[in-house]
């Protein structure tokens, strides 16, 4: 169901896409997940377009998607920041995935699986605490590393307010995120459907 709160992104939920792609009329499905967790599990016939490269190629990408577009991530945050991005850029048929690939697989609707990885969120969780909790730690011996872990939290909660996340950004940028490799050139052939890349 389509959300009618002009302040945000339309949306589909995951029964109502599934019935499109089952029905055979799926729009254009643009996952915006970093390679490694698109090649972990995707929907079939999805792209992935991560969201770093949407954002600095979007005015090139959005020539490339006349048609209705739904954007896919985990949860569904970052495919809103992926969606109000190609609106800023003019692409008028966006919707969001409701609940991104959590709300797909919990429908029990077709997935692709390859080799298993942790999510970008997961691994934000996992270093932000280890150094809140070293600093911390560490602040027993060196007092101003307890500024450290403040810092942490400050990032945190401006991430939160901001709906961005910098430590997701840079994390999103690591070898073990960007897996077997997406670039511009790629996903402008996929697009086209000069490749057999599509997932």
């Amino acid at each position: 169901m389509d959300r009618t709160d002009p302040t945000r992104e339309a949306t589909v939920d995951a029964g109502t896409l599934r019935a499109l792609v089952d029905s055979g009329r799926a729009p254009r499905l643009l996952d915006v997940r970093t390679p490694a967790e698109f090649e972990t599990a995707h929907i079939p016939g999805a792209y992935n377009v991560p969201l770093d490269l949407l954002r600095e190629h979007r005015d090139e990408l959005r020539r490339h998607l006349d048609e209705e577009v739904v954007l896919i991530c985990r949860s569904g945050a970052r495919a809103g920041q992926a969606g109000r991005s190609l609106a800023a850029a003019g692409l008028p048929h966006l919707r969001v995935l409701d609940g991104g690939m959590l709300a797909w697989e919990k429908t029990s609707a077709p997935v692709r699986r390859g080799t298993p990885r942790w999510a970008l969120e997961r691994q934000v969780r996992l270093v932000a605490g280890s150094i809140v909790l070293v600093s911390i730690l560490g602040s027993v011996l060196v007092p101003g590393l307890k500024w450290v872990a403040a810092l942490i939290g400050g990032g945190l909660t401006v991430a939160a307010l901001t709906d961005t996340c910098a430590m997701g950004m840079l994390l999103g940028r690591l070898p073990y995120n960007r897996g077997t490799g997406c670039d511009l050139d790629g996903v402008v052939a996929q697009l086209r459907g000069d490749t057999g890349r599509q997932g």
